[in-house]
């Protein structure tokens, strides 16, 4: 099968004939139609997860049709319309039984654990807890586009931090996940400033909800400016970056007893930023709240939201390509400046 490949640590990605994958006994095969391009892979690519070694094949925004079954296999058919969380968890521990699998501690997680969706197939494993039916109304494209970026910000607002209607919600970087938590946020009824420092972004993020925009570049003090357009600062802020600055300055934007949720993932010097213990945690009584992903079972009211209305996926997705031009997208990303979510639809 055609699969694209990096060899070295942010080297090309070439597109070349690999091994089919096996189909695990509790696994299925999964005919790959749709794969997003995500920031994560890029990091993957540029060397910062220690699980990905070359050459490997990255992507994890998967949407397609289930062309093998194992033995075991319950819950799915060949040539059903499918997805799946990036975080594949075991289904079988007291993380997965207690209703908490994206901290399972035998997780695979699609392109870093294994061979990832930037490949015409993938094989993935104990799919009948995590495998998901694909709503008939919703085409591949934008079940890739959705990916991780709209499942990882609906928990972290809808679940960890709890975001409620009217709440102010601030969201530092407006890449895929930061915008679809606007949208989610909008569906909701909470109103949102979005900060960036692209001014592409933001024009984005405000056409998909956003009520005030905030280019980081052109003010001062960005906690300052977000507590003086909120009246007193955000109900809830999202790190959708994972930069030193994007912690700080999400910290310095929330009102007393506000939520920070960690989104993006912190890589190297900005794994461990300095942090005013005293004035944030002690006298004003921030709350910090990590998250990753989302668990197969809170697919269904994410879909919900979205068959009745209050969600849409419009405008989240705003370049295709083909497999050949995944190499491009992952470097495109070396400037931070990409506007949208990229779809690789062609294999």
């Amino acid at each position: 099968m055609r699969a694209a490949v990096f060899d070295a640590y942010d080297g090309p990605l070439n597109v070349i004939n690999i091994d089919e994958p096996d189909c695990p006994e509790d696994g299925v095969i999964i005919d790959v139609r749709a794969c997003g391009v995500c920031r994560s892979d890029w990091h993957a690519w540029k060397g910062a997860d220690s699980d990905v070694l070359p050459p490997h094949v990255s992507g994890h925004e998967f949407a397609g049709v289930v062309l093998e079954v194992g033995k075991s296999i319950t819950r799915f058919k060949v040539g059903q319309r499918v997805t799946a969380p990036f975080i594949l968890a075991c289904g079988a521990c007291p993380d997965c039984m207690g209703g908490e699998p994206t901290t399972c501690n035998s997780q695979h997680v699609i392109g870093f654990s294994a061979y990832g969706a930037f490949a015409e197939r993938i094989a993935i494993p104990h799919a009948d807890f995590n495998l998901v039916h694909l709503p008939d109304s919703m085409d591949f494209v934008d079940a890739a586009g959705m990916g991780c970026r709209v499942t990882t910000a609906f928990r972290a607002l809808i679940d960890r931090a709890q975001l409620a209607p009217g709440e102010w919600l601030a969201v530092h970087g407006c890449g895929g996940v930061g915008l679809s938590a606007i949208k989610i946020a909008s569906a909701i009824g909470a109103q949102t400033v979005a900060v960036d420092v692209s001014d592409d972004a933001l024009e984005l993020a405000h056409a998909l909800g956003a009520t005030y925009i905030i280019n980081a570049r052109n003010v001062d003090n960005v906690g300052e400016a977000i507590r003086d357009i909120t009246g007193g600062g955000a109900h809830v802020s999202a790190d959708a970056v994972g930069t030193t600055i994007a912690f700080h300055n999400s910290l310095g934007s929330l009102r007393k007893l506000g939520r920070h949720v960690q989104i993006g993932m912190p890589t190297e010097e900005h794994a461990e930023p300095s942090i005013k213990l005293l004035e944030h945690i002690y006298s004003r009584q921030l709350t910090i709240l990590g998250t990753r992903g989302m668990a197969a079972n809170r697919f269904t009211a994410l879909f919900n939201m979205i068959k009745a209305g209050h969600l849409s996926l419009d405008g989240l997705v705003t370049k295709r390509i083909s497999l050949e031009g995944a190499g491009d997208a992952l470097r495109a990303m070396d400037t931070s400046a990409v506007a949208g979510v990229t779809v690789i639809d062609s294999f």
